[in-house]
């Protein structure tokens, strides 16, 4: 072939290649929100369009009460973002064309559902809530079939603690009976949605895709099945969601919709991981925005939520899968290295749209005032104004751990835990933070607490009877132990899988200690439910003297007295002293072996143990 010819060849070659672009050119690959409601409060709907040279294109829709407000067109020509009014908009399909000098280039039919009556006011979480809290690829595997999946990165493997060992949605939906019987009415779940990436993808950290669930957990549809079965026997979904970040291979991350999407540029620069910079009035303006704006790690991009496309889109995630799954809380990630402006709009959003749904902050920082900050109703050093209504209780965490196991004398010992009770002036509603011993990030509770039964048992009983909402990591109701990393302190629930030795669902060759302490846990859930004192009552304790603890839970006429002994030996207690919460109260009842104790006599408790005790 002589270069002429060769060089018309080639010619044709490109001609076709950008004939058969042009083609495809306008293929519209993402449109998110995938659908939508009527009936919002907000009647305000930004599509995300994301396509080849989609940006060239006019949207155009003719739906009855549906009309675009404005059109959006980034640095990025594979992006638009549109702006709906949907005012009167009624239920159904409507197509969106998209145009170029009048003829369509293509299309995308848009769904409009009829929002749940009485989806506003649906109840969230609340003091008479237990929370479980379970890693879903640890618990329980349902469905074998679907532990790896042709696409994905990251296989089967479990012979590894930092792999993926197939627990899944069916393996809890399998054993939702077990977690109702135990007495848990909240279901808090590690992140469920798309972790496609290459390694460690099980604890679901790193979103790949906001709008699906990780087909290895199972689908969305699987999930919203989830959430209607569970609330048939009385259990809530609280869905894990991460504003922070997102997974280096989130499909954003190969076709970003602005320079500005990801913080730094797309360029990893990690995080000082510096809390107190968020507060403390020393610290320069650039450690603070190194907090907030720097990666956790390189392959987890920080997102930067000033931008405010990015903004809304955060925004309608969150309340489509309210809506989607039928959610009852949110727990989010990460809470105070999120941008905190983005914060206030979202929190506020969230809440008015769902004026009586419940949902918590992560902020691992053992200071009251710097946790009570997010808190709504809390009264911070600046203008910061909040409106999330919960957030997790690390002080009373870390002061439950070291004050029953450190020795007591003045300034420590059991009287950590009256003393962090005592900073709760600073939280706008101390009754409504998430407490708990242990979770998904530390060592098991168990192990903190020596793996010594009788701290364990006292650490539940306080857990499940003072203030607050109580989260409980699944395994502590039989004690699980733990050593090493993340990978081995998450291991698997012995039952949930296809030939396991042991069986903790059904009691299968567990050992003495685990079956004692889930038979002590699930009396004590079981009883909190239906004591009004713990699960609606105010709380009023004494300062620790002699190493007893003592409070109560008052609601009404139901009383409970709780006495926590922190000594090796027993001691006698003299009840007179808290004459003005048992006046006109006769008897004081152990929950655990139903002994009755006069109140006009002194009774002994035993050492390290916690009483908990119904006033009669």
């Amino acid at each position: 072939m002589n270069k002429f010819i060769q060089h018309l060849f080639l010619r044709s070659l490109v001609a076709f290649a950008c004939l058969s672009s042009r083609i495809i050119a306008y293929d519209i690959q993402h449109v998110e929100p995938p659908f939508w409601w009527t009936g919002m409060v907000d009647k305000k709907l930004q599509l995300m369009i994301h396509g080849e040279n989609i940006s060239d294109l006019n949207p155009e829709i003719d739906h009855k009460g549906v009309e675009i407000d404005k059109i959006h067109r980034l640095e990025n020509k594979n992006y638009l973002f549109i702006d709906l009014l949907l005012n009167d908009a009624k239920p159904g399909s409507f197509d969106i064309l998209f145009k170029r000098s009048g003829k369509i280039e293509s299309e995308y039919k848009y769904d409009l559902l009829e929002r749940d009556p009485g989806s506003m006011e649906r109840k969230g979480f609340d003091p008479s809530d237990v929370i479980y809290l379970i890693t879903p690829d640890r618990y329980a595997n349902g469905d074998p079939d679907n532990d790896a999946i042709d696409g994905l990165k990251e296989g089967f493997d479990r012979s590894k603690n930092r792999g993926r060992h197939g627990g899944d949605i069916q393996g809890i939906i399998d054993h939702i009976d077990y977690i109702k019987d135990m007495g848990f009415t909240q279901l808090w779940i590690n992140p469920l949605l798309e972790n496609d990436q290459e390694i460690y993808s099980y604890h679901g950290y790193s979103t790949t895709d906001y709008y699906k669930i990780d087909p290895r957990f199972g689908s969305n549809e699987l999930y919203r099945s989830l959430s209607k079965i569970a609330q048939e026997n009385g259990i809530g979904i609280i869905m894990d969601l991460i504003l922070n970040h997102i997974g280096s291979e989130h499909w954003w991350m190969y076709d970003l919709p602005s320079s500005d999407w990801i913080n730094y540029g797309g360029t990893f620069v990690q995080t000082n991981h510096t809390h107190h910079s968020i507060y403390d009035p020393h610290t320069p303006q650039s450690e603070k925005d190194r907090f907030t704006d720097g990666w956790f790690v390189e392959t987890m991009p920080d997102l930067n939520q000033a931008n405010p496309f990015l903004a809304k889109y955060l925004i309608q995630v969150s309340i489509w899968w309210i809506e989607y799954a039928d959610l009852s809380g949110f727990r989010i990630d990460t809470y105070p290295y999120v941008d905190k402006d983005f914060l206030t709009v979202w929190s506020r959003t969230i809440s008015e749209e769902y004026p009586n749904f419940n949902f918590f902050g992560e902020a691992w920082i053992y200071n009251p005032a710097m946790v009570s900050y997010w808190q709504k109703g809390s009264k911070p050093f600046d203008d910061y104004i909040s409106y999330i209504p919960s957030m997790k209780d690390f002080p009373l965490q870390k002061a439950l751990v070291e004050g029953l196991t450190s020795v007591d004398r003045w300034d420590r010992g059991i009287g950590d835990i009256y003393r962090v009770l005592a900073d709760d002036f600073q939280y706008g509603d101390p009754y409504n933070l998430v407490i708990f011993a242990g979770n998904h990030d530390m060592q098991r509770i168990f192990s903190q607490l020596n793996e010594d039964m009788d701290l364990f048992k006292m650490a539940m009983s306080f857990i499940l009877t003072t203030r607050g909402i109580p989260q409980i990591y699944y395994g502590t109701e039989i004690a699980m132990k733990s050593t090493g990393d993340h990978g081995e302190l998450r291991k698997d629930f012995p039952g949930g899988w296809t030939g396991d030795k042991i069986d903790a669902f059904n009691g299968k060759r567990l050992k003495s200690d685990q079956r004692e302490a889930q038979t002590f846990m699930k009396k004590l859930l079981n009883w909190r439910k239906a004591s009004l004192a713990v699960t609606k009552g105010n709380l009023v304790h004494y300062p620790v003297k002699n190493g007893l603890y003592v409070y109560f839970r008052s609601y009404e006429s139901d009383v409970v007295m709780v006495i926590m002994n922190n000594n090796k030996s027993s001691k006698m207690i003299d009840l007179k002293q808290f004459e003005e919460l048992l006046s006109n109260k006769d008897n004081a009842i152990n929950i655990f072996n139903d002994r009755t104790y006069k109140i006009s006599k002194p009774m002994r408790v035993p050492g390290k143990t916690t009483m908990v005790l119904d006033i009669e």
